[in-house]
């Protein structure tokens, strides 16, 4: 460990030997983007994750070599890797971390309980502890999300799963938690103190834009906790014009509901969803997210957010409450937050924005304190701190 003593990372970097772990490699989503900045620090590391997709995450990432675990070769895995959920516990840890100096794992599922060797340094980036049997047990494997056997089941699993993602947390040497509301939860689940470090929001090629083409904007994976089913019932009833960018797998349900007003565009490139950004009245957020990028990358673009006010998005917009007193506002707002997770207090939230006025450079502005480059520099200063105290 002599080699750690260096005052440099950069100078070190050379001589470790790194593992990134992270839970699977099958969409270019916020936790892909804090990957990619870690496959900048250290690119001569090699990745380990449970299913991989190639192409569907970014050159950077890509051009580092990715070995997966025998989910990888398990039937229909590479679209339905989540249905052999209890199986990633044994997944992640046949991973061999034999001659890794450093492992960096970004978690939301199971790639922080990799078996590190005793004289490597584990820093786990925890989006949050595994949300599916925690804190979102029931959107996930509540009643009419799956099937009569699966929701039989689960629970048996699910104690299982709760048991070793708790246990598995003592082989990480420091957690990293996305957001205050994550370090609660790590504290909570775990038991382990967290430092916090928000994660990166690009902001190049983002402009100020004061463009509104008449349309509401959702930016979304269809999976169940988004909650994209509220904004849909929403806006069937309010007839205002909604534009929803996404795909997962609750898309033909929600498709099946939704009315004429309601468009679906898919996933879109870079460029297409800048244009979607720029373009839109607001960001619509339903769900309850840990940390939640998406309404940084619309900020950016200097539009406010009708948000429902839990969760991460509660340190990243800064903004006001739908029953709040309207001559006090929140010093700045860069948003609107709603109180209940309904489609009745949606469609109040979004009739309360339309008497309302905000102000597109100071949301821009607000959004530029998350940039991607102060994520580089603080998560790079922090590892260099933890291998020199080693």
């Amino acid at each position: 460990m002599a080699r750690f003593l260096a005052a440099d990372l950069k100078k070190r970097i050379g001589t470790l030997k790194v593992a990134l772990i992270h839970d699977w490699l099958t969409g270019m989503r916020g936790g892909e983007k804090v990957l990619e900045v870690f496959c900048e620090l250290f690119p001569e590391a090699k990745i380990f994750t449970l299913v991989h997709i190639k192409g569907s995450v970014s050159s950077t990432i890509e051009a580092l070599p990715v070995e997966t675990s025998f989910i990888q070769k398990l039937p229909g895995a590479k679209k339905r890797y989540r249905s052999y959920l209890p199986l990633f516990p044994a997944a992640i840890e046949k991973f061999d971390m034999r001659g890794f100096d450093l492992i960096l794992s970004s978690s939301h599922c199971v790639a922080k309980g990799v078996i590190p060797h005793p004289d490597a340094l584990h820093i786990s980036y925890c989006f949050t502890p595994m949300r599916y049997v925690w804190s979102m047990y029931e959107e996930y494997f509540g009643k009419g999300r799956v099937g009569l056997i699966a929701r039989g089941l689960m629970p048996l699993f699910a104690n299982y799963l709760r048991v070793w993602d708790s246990s598995s947390a003592h082989r990480v040497d420091k957690f990293v938690a996305d957001s205050q509301h994550v370090k609660k939860r790590i504290r909570r689940y775990y038991g382990r103190d967290a430092d916090v470090i928000y994660p990166p929001v690009s902001t190049e090629g983002t402009y100020l834009s004061e463009k509104d083409e008449g349309y509401f904007l959702i930016v979304s994976a269809f999976a169940p906790y988004k909650r994209v089913d509220i904004a849909i019932d929403a806006f069937n009833r309010l007839g205002e014009r909604l534009v929803v960018v996404g795909t997962g797998q609750d898309e033909k349900r929600l498709k099946k509901i939704a009315g004429r007003n309601i468009e679906f565009h898919g996933w879109v490139d870079s460029d297409k969803l800048m244009d979607y950004y720029a373009g839109c009245r607001a960001l619509v957020f339903p769900g309850e997210e840990d940390f939640g990028i998406v309404p940084l990358e619309a900020q950016c673009f200097g539009k406010p957010v009708i948000a429902y006010g839990a969760g991460g998005v509660l340190e990243t917009v800064n903004g006001f409450w739908v029953e709040g007193d309207p001559e006090s506002p929140a010093e700045n707002p860069t948003g609107l937050f709603f109180r209940e997770q309904t489609a009745e207090a949606l469609i109040a939230a979004v009739r309360r924005f339309a008497s309302l006025s905000f102000d597109p450079g100071v949301i821009r502005q607000h959004a530029l304190g998350f940039d991607r480059e102060i994520f580089k520099d603080r998560i790079k200063a922090y590892i260099d701190r933890q291998l020199s105290g080693r």
